[in-house]
């Protein structure tokens, strides 16, 4: 008798949960291990290896590991392939699955051995191999149903619990255990994406996705893009707002333990844009080539300039001009580089003598504690609001106690949750209300800096600053003429009372 016919050839299984056991640990090391010597012991040949680190409940199917051994033995002429393996459990955790499995080894003629366990093909080793599987499922779930009490627990804390969002990461914490904090950069880019689309910066969540894509920064999924319901996601996050829930456990929402990227405001801001109930800007007053687009008014017709790039022969220029029909500056352009040179120079005239800001010192403390006395105004004004609230909340609460119709319930639950994150927007602004980011010196530093040299944020890159100069330094549009200038423009209150001063006559 040849040593082919006489030595079974083996295959081996293994299985441990998860990813990290399979990387923090030696479970399937240590249990390919023990099922070679448990080969070698018998003589078997063991012709191939397969691994899993998956759970073992669910469909076996779902287990690469278990599809690759099965091919193999499709595809494999010869038949009776013994597969073993170190544990009952490591099998399938799952009752039927177990059953299916076995039922699926035997179609290619394949026996199943267990270090720790004995087949028996008797109805007497069926019914103890049957209970053992349902041991295996019966503590899954336990362990299952443990670890997801666990999570709600923490969650109900204000404790994220599922895995981190983009910007975030997983840290120990002295006194909060595993908790998110920032990773950046990634935690600037999408607090900025955030901003940007509640403020219209970014009006399509198209935009959002581009802006993301721009920065390699920013994760990606496997084909290397930036996914649309990534985007769409990543909107909808109240984690961002440094608030956390979980709907689908009954968790409302609540203020988390985590550091937010955004404020609750910010956020109720996205969902308004996502709902429909709020608008972005135009596009015209978000050209960063043309600044004073919006802001200029045609002298003769008193419509806002419009702007526009032309293309010459080899390059293209830019333009101002008039977009009103009938009027007499109708499409003439005015040189880019034109109007905005005579602006400049208009700021560089706004520079006020040095005498004069001992004046606009005492200006600015005087607005301000008027500020303070109308923010304190505003806080009582929001504290009244919130009690108010408060009171509609256990009113819905007491109806929910007497309702019987589940619709009407749920849309009571609806109803308390709108009120909730109402009262955590009040909140947020209650905690803000007259509690200035700096200090009077701070601030005052800041503003004279701006009115002894406005040109100085204008020539700034940053659309956003010279926006700042044309709302800070004029109180309204200013008014340009075509081959003529700009006609006297109407000063802020600031520039124009340090003007009133300077010239008394």
């Amino acid at each position: 008798m040849t040593h082919a016919a006489t030595t079974k050839r083996a295959i081996i299984y293994c299985r441990v949960s998860d990813k990290k056991q399979k990387h923090d640990g030696d479970g399937l090391h240590s249990q390919e291990h023990r099922c070679r010597e448990y080969a070698a012991s018998r003589s078997y040949e063991v012709e191939a290896v397969f691994h899993d680190d998956v759970s073992g409940g669910g469909d076996f199917m779902k287990r690469p590991g278990i599809v690759a051994m099965l091919r193999f033995l499709e595809t494999q002429a010869h038949d009776g392939y013994v597969v073993v393996f170190d544990d009952l459990k490591r099998f399938a955790r799952d009752t039927i699955f177990h059953l299916k499995l076995r039922q699926e080894l035997a179609t290619y003629r394949a026996t199943v051995e267990c270090l720790n366990f004995k087949f028996e093909d008797t109805p007497e080793g069926q019914f103890v191999e049957t209970v053992i599987a349902a041991q295996g499922q019966l503590e899954r779930l336990q362990n299952r149903r443990q670890t997801l009490q666990k999570m709600k627990a923490r969650l109900e804390r204000g404790y994220y619990v599922f895995a981190a969002p983009v910007g975030y990461r997983y840290e120990k914490v002295e006194g909060h255990g595993r908790m998110l904090v920032r990773d950046e950069p990634r935690a600037s880019i999408v607090r900025e994406a955030l901003e940007g689309y509640a403020s219209g910066r970014f009006q399509l969540q198209a935009e959002v996705k581009r802006f993301l894509a721009s920065h390699p920064e920013y994760p990606r999924d496997r084909s290397g893009e930036v996914r649309a319901q990534d985007v769409t996601n990543l909107l909808k996050r109240p984690t961002y707002a440094g608030y956390v829930e979980g709907r689908n456990w009954g968790v409302a929402l609540r203020k988390g333990h985590h550091a937010p990227l955004i404020s609750f405001q910010t956020y109720r801001a996205i969902q308004d844009r996502l709902l429909g109930k709020a608008r972005a800007p135009a596009r015209k007053n978000l050209n960063a080539d043309f600044p004073l687009r919006g802001a200029v008014a045609c002298g003769h017709c008193g419509t806002p300039l419009t702007a526009c790039w032309t293309k010459g022969k080899y390059l293209r220029y830019p333009y101002y001009l008039c977009p009103k029909r009938g009027c007499e500056s109708y499409g003439k352009s005015i040189r880019r580089a034109t109007i905005e040179g005579e602006f400049e120079t208009l700021l560089h005239q706004l520079r006020p003598a040095p005498r004069l800001f001992r004046v606009a010192r005492a200006m600015f403390e005087d607005l301000w504690n008027q500020r303070l006395a109308t923010a304190e105004t505003s806080r009582s004004g929001l504290e009244t609001e919130l009690a108010k609230i408060e009171r509609e909340v256990e009113q819905f609460l007491d109806r929910i106690a007497q309702a019987q119709l589940p619709s009407v319930i749920t849309a009571y639950e609806n109803r308390i949750r709108q009120l909730e994150e109402r009262k955590i927007e009040i909140s947020e602004k209650i905690s803000n209300c007259g509690r200035p980011l700096r200090s009077f010196d701070e601030t005052l530093r800041t503003s004279l800096d701006f009115l002894a040299n406005p040109w100085n944020l204008w020539a700034s890159e940053r659309l956003e600053h010279k926006k700042a100069v044309l709302k800070l330094a004029f109180a309204d549009r200013l008014t340009y003429v075509r081959d003529e200038g700009f006609r006297t423009p109407d000063l802020a209150l600031p520039f124009k009372v340090l003007a009133e001063i300077g010239c008394p006559g």
